[in-house]
């Protein structure tokens, strides 16, 4: 097992995440730092962990999906739109044409 970091920065893993500043009080950074040691962690494992119970338990809220659900298909509304507002001005069928999905997104 290594060492936790000091600073709390995982230099591993720096090319495939985003780095986000997170300001906590010190009552809650001391216990958070407090976590980590005892569990052999690091502060931004720690956090990560906490996020991806956070964003588990919002998947399962009903009124956030049906929220979700709602703006897909508002987006797809004005993406037909625009394509027919190309289409027009251009007199181009292609753009009326349902656009193709990309892999790995």
């Amino acid at each position: 097992m290594t060492t936790p970091p000091v600073d709390g920065i995982d230099r591993h893993n720096q090319g495939s995440v985003k780095t986000l500043a997170v300001r906590l009080e010190p009552d809650i950074h001391i216990q958070l730092t407090l976590i980590a040691q005892l569990r052999g962690s690091t502060i931004t494992e720690e956090i990560r962990k906490a996020l991806a119970a956070h964003i588990a338990l919002v998947k399962e809220n009903t009124d956030l999906v049906s929220q979700a659900e709602s703006a897909m298909a508002e987006i797809e509304r004005e993406a037909a739109a625009r394509r027919e507002a190309i289409a027009s001005l251009f007199g181009n069928d292609q753009a009326t044409a349902k656009p193709r999905t990309t892999r790995g997104r």
